[in-house]
């Protein structure tokens, strides 16, 4: 329950009272479970990287055997992931901007995912450089990290065939690029 409220309304906007209330137990149960509503949040943040790390795994591993088909598969399900019907934005993005401080879990977490995505697509540009030259790897690996928060970044801003449906085209050119 918290996780809809938090995604679609906004952490801060969802107090701990409505999460209690539309979950259908006390405040005091929740607060038994959760000191403050900072570990709630970070515990949710927590839970959507578990999720997100699932998922990211396995539209990679749809894409077959060679690393060029597993990045191009990536970006067909995040184009499908983030339909402005179904997707606010990453909530990885959000709690960032909700939670400025650098100390704070959720922030600690939203950080952490979003390295964790980055060394992945690391490991991805590894794997296509062994096959064709791409120039620098590293470079691919954060051109390609650029487009997934752009993509998400304009889920709520663009229809089905925005950024979302153009990221794949621009992902197929930076994979056949030989020098960055």
């Amino acid at each position: 329950m918290a996780r809809e409220l938090f995604y679609w309304d906004g952490i801060r906007a969802t107090g701990v009272d409505r999460v209690a209330s539309e979950a259908g137990v006390a405040p005091t149960t929740l607060y038994r479970l959760f000191a403050s509503k900072d570990e709630l949040v970070a515990a949710y943040v927590a839970r959507e990287d578990r999720h997100y790390r699932e998922w990211f795994d396995a539209a990679v591993e749809a894409g077959g055997p060679g690393a060029h088909g597993r990045i191009l598969s990536f970006f067909d399900a995040l184009a499908e992931q983030v339909r402005p019907d179904r997707c606010r934005g990453c909530p990885f993005q959000m709690a960032l901007a909700e939670f400025p401080g650098a100390g704070l879990p959720a922030r600690k977490n939203a950080v952490a995912n979003k390295a964790w995505v980055r060394a992945r697509l690391g490991e991805l540009a590894e794997e296509v450089a062994e096959g064709v030259p791409v120039g620098d790897p590293a470079a691919l690996a954060d051109e390609l990290a650029v487009l997934v928060e752009g993509v998400y970044a304009s889920a709520q801003s663009s229809n089905a065939e925005g950024a979302a449906a153009r990221a794949r085209t621009l992902v197929a050119r930076l994979l056949a690029m030989p020098e960055r």
